[in-house]
């Protein structure tokens, strides 16, 4: 089969590569369409190596038809040859084919295709994942989301809208402001017009502030920010885009009972991404298939425009997600 390989200058080829041998407990997914992450950029650069066992190229989430299935995933799981599915990878996705373990597929939800399905298994598992698990996040809560053209954003705002969340969320321009509009966000700050610290400031002080904020650029305003929250609130890390480190009041974080939680969906064990997946087909499905919820799609190429398709995430050009179709 083929699958997109990194040269040594970073430049991308699809090229030939070995098919893949299922084990008991797995499955083999022909791949219809692949959706980009930013993790994919980091792994292409050599600062994200997939977890042990995984193909070496990239690609976390992908959408496709079961082909072939191991004795093991035969008993143990309710899937057939032919059966539509997304999948959750630790890698591999940039590809032909790709082995898969029978509990990281959830079923094609009934009113995407495959391109939507393919974006919905890595955002919407770590939307999920850091909403509901790690932000705890109830109905009437505040969310801050940041980088609200991001394609995670993209899941996130949708998400706890659709759940009964507030949500506030940042952009740079009046362009971009106006073209997530159909994500509906409460209230949309553009930075470089107003400061988000002073925004969560007032929020605070009319009995609105943030319980839960996703962050995924850090840097210096992230320590500004940190102060203007509610009693209790979850400040959640997932990058550092806009910088690695910041200055706290550290008196603010304990006196307000703030919690700083790291989280990457990657490094979480196979056990736990599997409950995950369970835990989105039963509560989030039904939002998704009522059309409360969808992956906004910026871009579809062709696999063989990977590279093309990676500097879209480079740019920052992409309002929503950059999918590869392969089938």
């Amino acid at each position: 089969m083929k699958a997109i390989l990194v040269n040594d200058d970073r430049s991308l080829r699809w090229d030939n590569v070995p098919d893949p041998q299922i084990k008991s407990e797995e499955v083999l997914v022909e791949i219809h369409a692949a959706a980009l992450n930013r993790a994919d950029l980091m792994q292409r650069e050599g600062d994200y190596p997939p977890p042990p066992g995984c193909p070496e190229w990239m690609g976390l989430e992908i959408a496709g038809v079961i082909v072939e299935m191991g004795e093991e995933a035969k008993a143990k799981s309710s899937w057939k040859i032919g059966d539509k599915v997304c999948a959750l990878l630790g890698g591999g996705g940039y590809a032909e084919y790709v082995a898969v373990k029978y509990d990281m597929l959830m079923p094609v939800p009934e009113n995407c295709s495959m391109v939507e399905a393919a974006a919905i298994p890595e955002a919407f598992a770590t939307a999920y994942l850091n909403l509901f698990i790690e932000g705890g996040l109830k109905e009437g809560n505040t969310l801050l989301m940041n980088a609200g053209a991001s394609g995670l954003a993209s899941v996130i705002i949708p998400m706890a809208k659709a759940f009964g969340a507030r949500v506030i969320t940042t952009v740079l321009t009046e362009e971009i402001a106006d073209s997530i509009k159909h994500l509906n966000a409460d209230r949309v700050v553009v930075t470089t017009k107003e400061d988000i610290s002073e925004v969560l400031k007032e929020e605070l002080e009319k009995g609105t502030s943030v319980d839960v904020a996703i962050d995924c650029l850090g840097g210096e305003i992230m320590g500004k920010c940190i102060h203007y929250l509610t009693h209790g609130a979850r400040w959640i890390m997932i990058a550092a885009l806009a910088g690695q480190k910041t200055e706290i009041d550290l008196k603010n974080i304990y006196v307000r009972n703030v919690r700083i939680i790291g989280s990457t969906l990657r490094s979480r064990t196979p056990e736990v991404k599997a409950q995950i997946l369970s835990e989105i087909v039963k509560n989030v499905f039904p939002k998704i298939e009522a059309g409360e919820v969808k992956p906004t799609i910026h871009a579809v190429l062709p696999i063989t425009e990977a590279e093309a398709a990676h500097d879209i995430l480079y740019k920052g050009q992409n309002v929503g997600k950059v999918v590869l179709t392969v089938k």
